[in-house]
C-alpha cells in the first residue's frame, strides 16, 4: 500500500488559473520521490498541497493512512526545507535547528538529545554554537535540512533546495541529501527543474507538465523508456528527425515502414547513434557534414547536417578517438532499437526494438 497517495487533486487560483488538473500518484514508503519539470509545470503548487499551505479545489492527500485534507499545516508532521535556506541569523546554529520542537512541547531533555543526533547526520556537530551568517550556503541548507528532520516528520519535502548553490556544492549537497535520507528512511518528496539532478538521486521522478502528471518511473524508465514526446524531449538531449524522402529510406531499411505513418515524430538520443565507415555494409547509416564540434572533456558533441534533419552525436573518449572537423563529411548508424516514435498527440506509438 502506498505511504503517500494522492487522488485527483485539482488546485484553480483566482482569476482563473488551474495549477493543478487531476493530478493523482503514490509514494512508497522511505521512497525519494521527485517532482520535476518546467517552472508553471505544478510541482511546487503540489508540495505545498501536501504540505497544506495550498489547499485543494478538489481531490485528496493522505499519508499512512491519514486523510489530511482538512488537516492544518501545523500538524500533519512534515517537514520542509526550503529554497532560500530560512535559517534565523540571530539563532545559533543549534537554536535553529531546535526551533522546531518548542511549538511541539518537547521535553529539554530530549531537545538536548535530539538535535545533536540531527546535527550529526548534516555533518554539522562542531558547528553548534556559531551563527548561520558565518557559514556558507551549503552548510546554511544543512541546517535547514537539520531542522526538518529533528521533528521526526511523517514526510520530508525539498523545494528546489540547491538551486542558490554554485554547481560543484550543488554536485555535493546532493549526494549528500540523498545519503542522508537513505539513513534515517523518511519519504522524501523534492521538487526541481533540473533534469541531472532528479536522475542522480530519485528513486523515481513524476515528471509533470501543464499542471499534470506526464509520467512516473524510475530514471531508468524516464530517461530511456519515455512514454511521451514532453518527457523524451524535456529530459536529455533528444534528436527529432525530420519527415521526408530520407527518414523513409531509412525506415524502410530498419523493416519500420509498416510502422511509419503520418503524424509520427521519429526520435533518437545522441548517445545511440555512430560513427561508421561511409557505405559500410548491413548498416542503415545517414551520410551529413559536421557543422560543429563542441569539446567537453570526456565527451566531445557533433552537430551534423543531414537530409533528415539536424543531429546531435556524442562522441565517448574523444581524446582517444578521431573526431571529424568542421567541414567533413560523415556517415552515422542509427539502430532499429533506438528509434522512438510519438503520434501527433505526442503518446509513444513504438517501443524501442519495436514497431
Amino acid at each position: 500500500m502506498a505511504y503517500l497517495q494522492v487522488r485527483d487533486a485539482t488546485k484553480s487560483f483566482a482569476g482563473g488559473t488551474t495549477a493543478l488538473r487531476g493530478v493523482s500518484l503514490d509514494v512508497r514508503r522511505g521512497e525519494f520521490f521527485t517532482l520535476l519539470g518546467p517552472s508553471g509545470c505544478g510541482k511546487t503548487t503540489l508540495l505545498r498541497a501536501i504540505a497544506g499551505f495550498n489547499p485543494l479545489t478538489s481531490g485528496t492527500i493522505a499519508v499512512d493512512g491519514i486523510d489530511l485534507t482538512s488537516v492544518p499545516p501545523h500538524k500533519r508532521d512534515i517537514g520542509m526545507v526550503f529554497q532560500d535556506y530560512a535559517v534565523f541569523p540571530h539563532l545559533s546554529v543549534f537554536d535553529n535547528v531546535a526551533f522546531g520542537l518548542k511549538p511541539r512541547k518537547v521535553p529539554p531533555a530530549e531537545v538536548a538529545r535530539r538535535v545533536p543526533e540531527a546535527l550529526e547526520a548534516v555533518r554539522l556537530a562542531a558547528l553548534a554554537d556559531r551563527l548561520p551568517a558565518a557559514m556558507s550556503g551549503g552548510q546554511q541548507q544543512r541546517i535547514g535540512l537539520a531542522r526538518a528532520m529533528v521533528i521526526n516528520p511523517r514526510l520530508l519535502l525539498m523545494d528546489e533546495p540547491l538551486s542558490n548553490l554554485d554547481a560543484k556544492l550543488r554536485i555535493e549537497l546532493r549526494e549528500e541529501i540523498r545519503d542522508i535520507q537513505q539513513r534515517v528512511g523518511i519519504a522524501t518528496i523534492y521538487v526541481t527543474h533540473d533534469q541531472e539532478e532528479a536522475l542522480a538521486i530519485s528513486d523515481r521522478i513524476c515528471v509533470m507538465s501543464n499542471g499534470h502528471v506526464e509520467q512516473v518511473g524510475t530514471p531508468e524508465a524516464i530517461y530511456g523508456d519515455p512514454q511521451t514526446l514532453f518527457v523524451a524531449r524535456f529530459v536529455g538531449t533528444l534528436n527529432e528527425l525530420e519527415r521526408g524522402p530520407a527518414l523513409a529510406d531509412l525506415l524502410q531499411r530498419l523493416d519500420l515502414g509498416a510502422a511509419d505513418r503520418d503524424g509520427v515524430t521519429w526520435t533518437i538520443r545522441p548517445e545511440d547513434i555512430r560513427l561508421v565507415s561511409s557505405g559500410a555494409a548491413d548498416t542503415a547509416a545517414l551520410e551529413g557534414v559536421v557543422s560543429k564540434c563542441t569539446y567537453l572533456g570526456r565527451e566531445a558533441h557533433l552537430h551534423l547536417r543531414t537530409p533528415a534533419g539536424d543531429l546531435i552525436v556524442h562522441v565517448v573518449n574523444p581524446s582517444r578517438v578521431a573526431v571529424p572537423a568542421a567541414g567533413a563529411t560523415v556517415a552515422v548508424a542509427v539502430g532499429r532499437e533506438a528509434l522512438m516514435g510519438f503520434d501527433g498527440e505526442g503518446r509513444r506509438v513504438a517501443a524501442r526494438g519495436g514497431a
